[in-house]
């Protein structure tokens, strides 16, 4: 284990932050999802009661012991980590045991309890790539005389090489290429553009050299351009994206709807609790899960909305501080992992449902239905704040 520099508290403002989430998720979800919960199940709290049982309650849990393990257990897992959830993402397309919803096969059903492995995927691969570069960074660097700045031009980050270039630029487009398959063919776009932006950053942070970088961006473009060229409902997002007046009644459906909700709710909204397109089955798609910003800012309003996204932005500074605050190479670029997978599903659910992105499938960090996504950014953050409570 690292040697801690302080008295081994976490950083609380981040703990804090996070608790704030949490909170405000569970009323958010409690007043979108009780109408649907009701005429569906006839229980007003059918879905926060999932919610709670196998999201909040586990991911606390599991949380707490991410806070508290060695992080040089961690550090050494974190490949096998990565292949047990390889193993599980193949599964899913096993018959009886993978589930599939909406024509998409992401989930593993046990019975009572299902599970989407590629939400935790986001996690075990870039701890996993934290310990990769971490290893092949110069012993100097991994003992703290060099921590990733964000500001200079890499070509100025000269001692901070990584050895043997084409090796290291090859086995991450191994890696890469196999996580990018299991996603694709379930398939979860969505997931591999957030896991994309993630390796990508952390590779960029980790001192490679910068045209490994830019090779790395061409590629994802070339397969972005493949991707959607394969898919017209994928093309469709983006004719919508750049065109948001096109066929209102037809692929412009739900960002219209988005919209207008969202200007609905005027500066300081209609309240909690008394949102009116949540009774309408149909005229917002996925309110409880993709579209829940939009309905917490018609009852909240613009102040509602800004609260939210200021959230997010203590989390990025918080998580940027612990990062540049941390001397170890596998913990900076884990924090650095950790914060940008939060930063980016947030800005590019709300960014979608806003009209700045093109509409995407990603849920919302805290907020959002869905257990296995909170339980992986609850394991997610504890690991966080263990490197916060052993290096600042």
């Amino acid at each position: 284990m690292v040697a801690a520099k302080n008295s081994n508290h976490p950083d609380y403002i981040l703990l804090g932050t996070i608790g704030f989430l949490l909170a405000l998720g569970i009323v958010i979800l409690a007043s979108v999802s009780a109408p649907y919960s009701q005429e569906k199940f006839g229980s007003t709290y059918y879905f926060l009661k999932r919610q709670i049982i196998f999201g909040l309650i586990p991911g606390l849990i599991l949380g707490y012991l991410a806070f508290k393990i060695r992080l040089s257990l961690i550090k050494k897992w974190a490949p096998f980590l990565l292949f047990g959830n390889l193993v599980l993402m193949g599964m899913i397309f096993i018959p009886g045991i993978g589930l599939k919803i909406a024509g998409a096969a992401r989930w593993i059903n046990l019975g009572p309890i299902s599970f989407q492995p590629s939400e935790f995927l986001k996690l075990t691969f870039l701890l996993y790539l934290a310990a990769w570069l971490a290893s092949r960074t110069p012993e100097q660097q991994r003992k703290g005389k060099k921590k990733i700045d964000f500001l200079r031009p890499l070509s100025q980050n000269k001692p901070a090489a990584i050895k043997d270039f084409s090796q290291t630029f090859a086995v991450f487009l191994i890696v890469f290429g196999l996580i990018s398959l299991a996603l694709i063919f379930q398939p979860d776009i969505g997931t591999l553009g957030i896991i994309f932006l993630i390796a990508t950053l952390m590779y960029f942070s980790a001192n490679t050299p910068f045209l490994h970088s830019v090779l790395i961006i061409l590629l994802g473009a070339i397969g972005l351009f493949s991707l959607v060229k394969l898919a017209p409902y994928r093309a469709n997002r983006f004719l919508v994206f750049f065109n948001p007046e096109i066929e209102p009644m037809g692929i412009g459906y739900q960002l219209k709807q988005s919209l207008i909700v969202i200007g609905s709710g005027g500066i300081s909204g209609a309240g909690l609790g008394t949102s009116i397109q949540k009774f309408f089955p149909g005229f917002l798609p996925q309110p409880i899960s993709d579209s829940i910003f939009v309905v917490f800012s018609e009852e909240t309003g613009f102040i509602g909305g800004l609260l939210l996204i200021s959230l997010f932005l203590i989390f990025l500074w918080q998580g940027l501080k612990i990062t540049k605050g941390t001397e170890d190479k596998f913990c900076q670029l884990a924090a650095l992992g950790i914060t940008s997978w939060i930063i980016i599903q947030a800005f590019v659910n709300i960014g979608a449902m806003i009209g700045v992105l093109p509409l995407t499938g990603v849920p919302l960090p805290f907020i959002s239905y869905g257990g296995s996504a909170l339980v992986a950014s609850l394991i997610g953050v504890g690991t966080l704040l263990n490197i916060s409570k052993n290096h600042q």
